[in-house]
């Protein structure tokens, strides 16, 4: 045993900081065939089982290390692309059952569930200059708009739609698209392996293994390189939280609780028929941590955005009086997870600087991008639930009830600089009977996608990194769904080939001006010029540059009145060009407002269509 840890892996396993524990524990191939290791340390018995021994677990049985709990074997003849599991007892006369390998690098096709033998080394990797730059391409001060992809789902292939596009596929038809459109940054929901397709990813059994449905790990390593050599980071989900209870997964892997709680009121996760993870153990520790290691070591990813982190935080997350249990201080907060979270980024940060860590926390939780050295959790972004719930609660009422709440808009701006925040337009709003982001406002359906051109160019403008679902691009006007491919053919109509060029613009706008994205934590970027009550409906907005003298003028007119002499105000004599105006015929709309392009003084000639935007250029 002593082969395979050595005495400082030990102290590592033993600290629960062994951040690279899946070179160590899983299937390694090696000179003379497979060398296997798996932690168990309450099972009886181990074996590995497959193929080459007839699944018999008599034949290779595996020597357990007391110390960790850690069980190994080297198996002669096993090769790349073998089927395995393990095989457990709890006892001489208990009856054996399978555990697929939670450190697997690669998985059977659901419904199977073997894991594979698979040699992750050899690929040939082309993203130096994108590595090498990373880090500051990355950077708070610069641009960062994120489409968000469900790779089975954003575009099917085959007779009827019907298969999927492998993950060479994608990157021959996804890559080109999200460049022309200007996004910078792809986020995949998540393709660690999973078995239930309408979890979207989110119940995952594989850590370690990208999913199987796409194609082979090196597969999604062609398609990441290929993104980084067009200039397209990756950021992908991750799911430490929770895990299902999948029998052949890491529920009661050896019997016992392992990678859970044992007790059943830390242990269910019930809003998902789920398990929480254990952050006291070392071994789940080592587990997670390690796995957010591997990808970005192994795949080269740029960010990992952290699901459901409010679940983490709380112990009480979810739960009624008498379903959950208190802290050793009395308190609700989750003492082992918040440390895990904060060294999950310290981690992050030490060892992979520039790979982004955001978190996907939807309660007021302070300081979740505040450094761990302030006492913070240390995230380099959280998503904005605040500006998500206030703006598409505001697009759904109807003229007089927007009237009634101008807070809804100007609230968000409030705390908008008290963390690092991406704006989410994701598919949790267009699922479930939420609508489509198209469907959102009242109204005829010329007034709806009025609304969603608006909404569009207000996220664009407000304080915070861009996050857009795939399909709200050109207005998607079906409810989300894994199991189909996006309505594409929405493009032959002019208002959804208007929506994608407006979205394409706008994100045009928002890389090339430094205004939009310089200094997002400072007040001084933004300037509040209408607050929906002088005007009932009008808001408008400076976001200013460094250098002070340039900013860009957002103009928003969320009400149905035609607007025709807006006066900016105290700009006396400055001049704009005009940017966008979102009732150009060019975007689906009905050249009303202010279309001149040439720069003009716009003091008293400025109009605006109902369920408009303009965005005007300062030009000294």
């Amino acid at each position: 045993m002593t082969s395979l840890l050595s005495k400082k892996d030990r102290e590592k396993w033993h600290a629960g900081n062994h951040h690279h524990i899946y070179e160590k524990l899983g299937a390694h191939i090696t000179d003379k065939g497979v060398r296997f290791a798996v932690w168990a340390p309450h099972a009886h018995s181990v074996s590995v089982v497959g193929p080459f021994n007839h699944w018999d677990g008599r034949e290779n049985p595996m020597e357990k290390d007391e110390e960790t709990g850690i069980w190994s074997t080297e198996i002669e003849g096993v090769k790349h692309w073998s089927l395995y599991k393990y095989e457990l007892k709890t006892g001489p006369d208990s009856p054996p059952f399978l555990k697929s390998d939670p450190y697997a690098f690669y998985s059977e096709l659901r419904p199977k569930t073997a894991s594979i033998v698979y040699e992750l080394e050899g690929f040939d990797w082309e993203d130096d200059e994108w590595l090498e730059n990373r880090q500051g391409l990355q950077s708070f001060d610069k641009p960062m708009s994120i489409y968000e992809v469900h790779i089975g789902s954003w575009r099917l292939k085959g007779w009827q739609n019907s298969e999927y596009l492998s993950y060479k596929e994608l990157a021959g038809e996804l890559i080109p698209y999200v460049k022309d459109m200007g996004f910078t940054h792809i986020e995949l929901m998540p393709v660690s392996e999973y078995p239930y397709d309408a979890s979207w990813g989110y119940q995952v059994t594989g850590y370690y293994a990208p999913t199987s449905r796409y194609g082979e790990p090196k597969e999604f390593m062609y398609f990441i390189n290929e993104c980084h050599k067009a200039g397209i980071g990756v950021i992908l989900d991750w799911v430490p939280g929770h895990f299902p209870k999948d029998e052949q997964a890491l529920q009661m892997f050896d019997g016992q609780a392992l990678y859970e709680h044992e007790h059943p009121f830390r242990r269910e996760q019930k809003d998902w028929g789920t398990h929480v993870f254990d952050y006291s153990k070392p071994g789940v520790r080592n587990f997670l941590i390690s796995n957010a290691a591997f990808w970005s070591e192994k795949f080269h990813i740029d960010g990992l955005r952290v699901d459901a982190v409010a679940s983490m935080l709380y112990l009480d997350y979810s739960k009624s009086h008498g379903e959950w249990l208190p802290n050793q201080y009395g308190g609700n907060e989750n003492i082992e997870a918040i440390e895990f979270l904060k060294e999950f980024n310290r981690v992050m940060q030490d060892e992979y600087p520039g790979v982004l860590t955001i978190a996907e926390e939807s309660t007021s939780w302070a300081g979740v991008t505040d450094s761990t050295e302030n006492g913070g959790l240390g995230f380099d972004y959280k998503w904005n639930m605040g500006w998500m719930n206030d703006t598409l609660s505001y697009m759904e009422m109807n003229v007089k009830g927007r009237y009634r709440n101008p807070r809804k808009i100007t609230f968000p701006m409030v705390y908008a600089m008290n963390e690092q925040f991406v704006l989410p337009l994701s598919h949790d709003e267009v699922v479930h009977l939420k609508k489509p982001l198209a469907y959102k406002a009242p109204g005829q359906h010329e007034q709806q996608f009025a609304n969603l051109r608006l909404l569009f160019s207000y996220m664009m403008g407000f304080p915070g990194k861009k996050l857009l679902f795939m399909g709200g691009e050109f207005g998607q006007t079906s409810e989300w769904s894994e199991d189909r491919q996006l309505d594409w053919h929405l493009l032959k109509y002019k208002p959804h080939e208007g929506m994608q060029r407006l979205v394409s613009d706008l994100l045009d706008i928002y890389n090339r001006e430094g205004s939009l994205y310089e200094q997002e934590n400072n007040y001084q970027s933004f300037e509040w010029i209408h607050m929906g009550e002088e005007h009932p409906g009008l808001f408008s907005f400076l976001r200013k540059a460094k250098d002070s003298q340039n900013h860009i003028f957002f103009i928003l007119n969320f009400s149905d009145s035609e607007i025709f002499d807006y006066s900016p105000g105290p700009f006396e004599g400055m001049r704009y060009e005009l940017l966008v105006n979102t009732d150009s015929e060019y975007y689906g709309g009905n050249n009303r407002g202010s279309l001149s392009e040439p720069a003009k003084d716009y003091r008293q000639v400025c109009g605006l269509a109902p369920f408009s935007a303009l965005v005007l250029k300062s030009i000294y």
